[in-house]
């Protein structure tokens, strides 16, 4: 047998008429940046998420860079980033001037360690990142806290974490912003590029809209700089095709991620455990070996896609080498780079395909 990592097509597959007639819809009244399509999606996904509203941009690596600067985030300042997650999560400090500044993370959640927060904090912190890894939430609530001693702003990276909660809450709200990214390997994904800005802060989300469309309130009349970061008419339109069957997506996500968990007895391979505050919305399914590079080429031989999510962390990025970092400065992260792996979790995935990857995953 053999089981995919992720296969869009089985998905797209069941949708192609729908799709297709909402291009045509699209092509027709011709809304192809922001228009009707985008407005309709940013009202419905606000309403499923719980959200008051949504911006919605180009990409989730434009709304964090938007949500960075309708925050005042600029040259002078310092934001706390976690080392191990996708490299996005650093440009909003490197795309607005600020400094980044490297913290480690959880050994169980591989989110931002709040333990290691406070030490890191200077005169010119301005800003704490927290990524919602993997689909799930990070523990905001002690995070919160210390943002508000020390007057800083948490924006909160919910790239791979749609539908997601803490403590009943939606993540994307708890701090002062929240981005999604809808590329297409995303819970909610389009045909392409996209992604949104949400807030509890009403001016945030006004500063967004501006700086997406060249920083013009007034057709022709910029009064901010501002940037090319609308999201497009078509990409809205695949996005409200798809966006009633996230809650049963989601679900699926979860039932694959609660038969690996029950199943997978292998005591080499360690599974990612379920936390108090929120269940996980699985986008990735992610465990860790110690000679996962052995396990892996295991896998792959018995036909099961696998990949490795995050290789490198980003203190070690040799883009980053300019600030300075060593190999061991943070080691959990350095660990869960070096033994991470994922497994198929797509929503499409069979029972018998899920059951022989945990086959596969027993008998190594």
């Amino acid at each position: 047998m053999k089981v995919p990592y992720i296969d869009l097509n089985r998905s797209h597959q069941e949708l192609k008429s729908e799709l297709l007639d909402a291009f045509s819809k699209t092509i027709d009244h011709g809304g192809y940046c922001l228009g009707p399509d985008v407005k309709a999606f940013e009202e419905g996904f606000a309403s499923l998420s719980g959200f008051d509203r949504v911006v919605a941009v180009g990409s989730g690596t434009e709304a964090l860079h938007l949500a960075g600067l309708a925050l005042g985030i600029g040259p002078g300042d310092e934001v706390i980033t976690p080392a191990f997650t996708f490299i996005a999560s650093a440009w909003l400090a490197q795309y607005t001037g600020a400094k980044i500044v490297f913290s480690d993370v959880d050994s169980t959640t591989y989110t931002l360690d709040p333990n290691c927060i406070e030490k890191l904090i200077t005169d010119k912190t301005k800003a704490i990142v927290v990524t919602h890894l993997y689909g799930q939430a990070a523990d905001m609530d002690p995070i919160m806290d210390i943002a508000q001693k020390h007057d800083l702003k948490v924006v909160e990276d919910a790239a791979q974490a749609h539908l997601a909660q803490y403590k009943g809450r939606a993540v994307g709200t708890i701090g002062d912003a929240g981005i999604f990214s809808f590329y297409p390997t995303k819970n909610l994904g389009a045909l392409g590029e996209g992604g949104c800005v949400v807030s509890k802060h009403a001016e945030v989300l006004d500063r967004v809209a501006v700086l997406r469309a060249h920083g013009s309130e007034v057709r022709y009349l910029n009064h901010h700089v501002g940037y090319n970061n609308r999201m497009e008419g078509l990409q809205a339109a695949s996005l409200n095709v798809k966006l009633p069957a996230l809650p049963e997506k989601t679900e699926r996500r979860q039932a694959i991620a609660e038969r690996y968990l029950a199943r997978i007895t292998n005591p080499a391979v360690i599974l990612p455990q379920p936390v108090e505050w929120g269940k996980c919305v699985n986008h990735v399914f992610t465990v860790l070996h110690e000679k996962r590079d052995e396990f892996k080429d295991y896998l792959t031989s018995k036909g099961v896609g696998v990949d490795i999510v995050y290789p490198v962390p980003l203190h070690l990025q040799p883009c980053f080498a300019y600030l300075g970092y060593n190999e061991g400065d943070f080691p959990v992260s350095e660990k869960s780079a070096a033994r991470c792996l994922s497994l198929p979790i797509f929503p499409e995935l069979t029972d018998d395909e899920v059951d022989y990857v945990i086959e596969c995953i027993n008998n190594y």
